[in-house]
């Protein structure tokens, strides 16, 4: 792997005037369709923006966007990034495998190398923002990430609502306190869920958690996200799920509201 300049990731970063790392104590809580999802709608409203995947073992972004079949072209010594709707762009190992079910097997060092790449290599241009999706914990990535990027804006955290995913949620706040990285709020995904049929809301993983942990821990609460069966569906196919296809829908208000609100906070 090329020996990558901090200075370059510098110039690079400089160009960006966000960068907001979307992160969660523990996986499976849905934390990859909300970087999607919001890098989407910060695209749709006309923003600039970049979606980073640092999944390095897991990476789901260009499924979710439909991008499998493109592939990453180099420009002399820059990676161009793959781009989706409205000029969003993405960089994802999963755009580097020649099969998709290869696995990563790294240590630490192959994985900061490749991290440092997609941040001084990549020909992000100027951007409003840059979401980058992280995997699941408090390890090789995201300290990667912030110790490389001087200037984030700050971390997102997402969580469902019961109480493995809510003990697992502190430590990552603990995690962004101990880096003296801002901490933009909490976000409490497939929170509650609308039965098509007798429109009776089921809390299938509680509800709430994430609120009350905000409130405990001093930090803002984002808001809920409901759970949509839709969600997976669309997401599966490749589409965002707050596309126009699903703009009248109760969850894609609630992402459009929570979006809003991570705008408003890193503008500020």
């Amino acid at each position: 792997m090329a020996e990558v300049k901090e200075d370059n990731v510098r110039e690079r970063m400089s160009k960006i005037k966000h960068k907001i790392l979307v992160m969660s104590g523990k996986g499976g809580v849905g934390k990859t369709t909300v970087s999607v999802n919001m890098a989407y709608l910060l695209a749709s409203k006309g923003n600039k923006v970049g979606l980073l995947d640092v999944d390095l073992h897991g990476p789901n972004v260009v499924k979710m966007l439909g991008l499998e079949d493109k592939e990453l072209v180099t420009n002399n010594t820059e990676i161009m990034p793959v781009e989706a709707e409205y000029g969003l762009k993405v960089i994802s190992m999963a755009s580097l495998l020649k099969n998709p079910d290869e696995p990563v097997i790294w240590r630490g060092p192959l994985k900061m190398g490749a991290i440092k790449q997609f941040l001084s290599d990549v020909n992000w241009g100027d951007l409003d923002y840059l979401i980058i999706d992280s995997p699941p914990g408090t390890g090789d990535e995201p300290l990667s990430i912030c110790q490389l990027i001087e200037n984030i804006d700050g971390v997102v955290i997402v969580t469902t609502p019961q109480d493995v995913a809510i003990m697992d949620s502190k430590r990552a706040v603990g995690f962004a306190q101990k880096l003296n990285i801002p901490i933009i709020g909490i976000i409490e995904n497939m929170s509650g869920f609308t039965c098509p049929h007798c429109k009776k809301n089921i809390n299938i993983f509680k509800k709430g958690g994430a609120k009350k942990t905000a409130e405990y821990l001093e930090v803002r609460f984002l808001g809920s996200i409901s759970f949509s069966p839709k969600m997976v569906e669309l997401s599966d196919e490749g589409i965002p799920f707050t596309s126009i296809s699903e703009k009248d829908s109760v969850t894609n208000g609630e992402f459009v509201k929570i979006v809003e609100k991570i705008k408003d906070s890193v503008e500020k």
